[in-house]
C-alpha cells in the first residue's frame, strides 16, 4: 500500500462518482447536484458555483481517498471489498450528518427546516438521506459511493 495508489484511486473514483451522479441526474433518478451544492456555499453566481463546485468536489474526493488510506494503513489491509464497505459508510455519513446536518449550518444559501417563510434560499434543505432531492436519491448515493470506495480500495491494494 502506498499513498500514491490511494490518490490515483481517489482521482479515478471521483471522476466515476461525479460522472455517475451527473448521469443519474440527467436520467431523472435524482435531483442532487453535489458540486453545485458545494459551489453555492461560496458564490451566488450559478455558473461560477458549478465550476467552483466541481473543483471542490474533486478536492473532497482526494481528501476522502487520503482518509481511506489512513484507515487502510491503520488496519494493515486494503482492497476492493473493504473500500466498497468504506464507500457505504461514506454515503451514509454524507447523507445524514454531513449534508443534512452540518452543511445547512454553514451554507449561506441553503434553506433549513427553520427558514422563515419570507426568505428566499437558493437551495432547499437536502433532508435526511437527501430525500428532498428525490426518493431514489439515497440508493443512487449509496451505489455510487460504494463504487468510489471500491476503486480507492482497489487502487490502494494494487499499489502495494
Amino acid at each position: 500500500m502506498n499513498i500514491w495508489g490511494a490518490l490515483a484511486g481517489g482521482f479515478v473514483g471521483t471522476v466515476v462518482l461525479t460522472s455517475g451522479l451527473r448521469l443519474a441526474t440527467e436520467l431523472q433518478m435524482t435531483r442532487i447536484d453535489l458540486p453545485f451544492l458545494l459551489g453555492t456555499a461560496f458564490t451566488s453566481d450559478r455558473r461560477r458555483a458549478a465550476a467552483l463546485g466541481y473543483g471542490l468536489h474533486f478536492v473532497a474526493g482526494l481528501l476522502f481517498a487520503l482518509a481511506y488510506y489512513l484507515i487502510f494503513e491503520a488496519i494493515g489491509e486494503s482492497g476492493w471489498l473493504l473500500g466498497a464497505a468504506f464507500g457505504f459508510l461514506h454515503a451514509v455519513f454524507a447523507g445524514t450528518a454531513l449534508v443534512d446536518v452540518l452543511l445547512p449550518i454553514v451554507h449561506p444559501r441553503m434553506g433549513t427546516v427553520d427558514t422563515a417563510a419570507n426568505s428566499s434560499p437558493v437551495l432547499e434543505p437536502p433532508g435526511f438521506l437527501l430525500l428532498n432531492y428525490g426518493r431514489s436519491t439515497p440508493v443512487v448515493m449509496v451505489a455510487i459511493h460504494v463504487v468510489y470506495g471500491a476503486i480507492v480500495g482497489g487502487f490502494t491494494a494494487l499499489s502495494g
